[in-house]
């Protein structure tokens, strides 16, 4: 018997982390109240651009948003596109409201809890874009497992990106880097490496905003590392 669950977060059904910090804001309160329900993606059935926003169209999908921002400016910067964003952070989840409200976001859904779950609902095929910037680190190596990025996320990640899709990857963590990199050399029959060399991916391509924990990261001294890998 080992001291620690095998697997990795397809397996591990729960997830790890805050779910909650400081208290809310009244503003922040009243959205989580009042525009969230109109916004969350229901609990069951199939999560497609059609059921969420009554009309088909490309479908992005972000695992873990963090405060939203890199959700909004890409919903702003594409509105005939249909955004969905799963985090399990409230407080996240507000901040990200304020960001839809600002900027009268009719083509956003959110989903406050688990993305996986509703990754899963997501018909195969359908995805045109799937993001996962500045996930969870975890890096003790017996923690590893919770990592986003392991063979059991990234084969649903394949499976919902339609053929000529996009995975996003972005990190700070030089630890979850190198993880990062041998896991995706197991994928290399479903995604290729959209990189022409070390600039590609020391340097942020276009359409994609710096977000509150990239801007922390470098303000620590961290280099930022952005990968773009197309589905097979």
């Amino acid at each position: 018997m080992t001291a620690y669950k095998s697997g990795d977060p397809t397996t591990l059904n729960r997830l790890y982390g805050r779910s909650k910090g400081k208290a809310l804001r009244d503003r922040q309160h009243q959205l989580v109240e009042t525009l969230l329900p109109r916004l969350a993606v229901p609990a069951d059935g199939p999560v497609t651009a059609q059921a969420l926003f009554g009309s088909d169209g490309p479908l992005h999908f972000e695992i873990g948003f963090g405060g939203g921002e890199h959700l909004a400016y890409r919903a702003d910067l594409l509105p005939d596109h249909r955004f969905i964003g799963a985090e399990p952070f409230l407080n996240g989840v507000a901040t990200a409201l304020g960001h839809v409200e600002d900027g009268a976001l009719a083509n956003v859904r959110l989903h406050h809890g688990d993305a996986l779950e509703v990754l899963a609902r997501v018909p195969d095929g359908a995805l045109s874009f799937a993001y996962l910037l500045h996930p969870d680190p975890w890096p003790k190596a017996r923690h590893a497992k919770r990592r986003m990025m392991n063979d059991g996320p990234l084969d649903m990640i394949a499976a919902k990106l339609r053929p000529g899709g996009e995975f996003r990857f972005g990190t700070d963590h030089p630890i979850y880097l190198r993880h990062a990199l041998m896991v995706m050399r197991r994928h290399t029959h479903q995604f290729d490496w959209l990189a022409e060399g070390p600039r590609s991916f020391q340097q942020r391509p276009g359409g994609w905003c710096e977000t509150r924990y990239e801007a922390k990261a470098r303000a620590q001294g961290h280099e930022v590392w952005y990968f773009r890998y197309r589905r097979r």
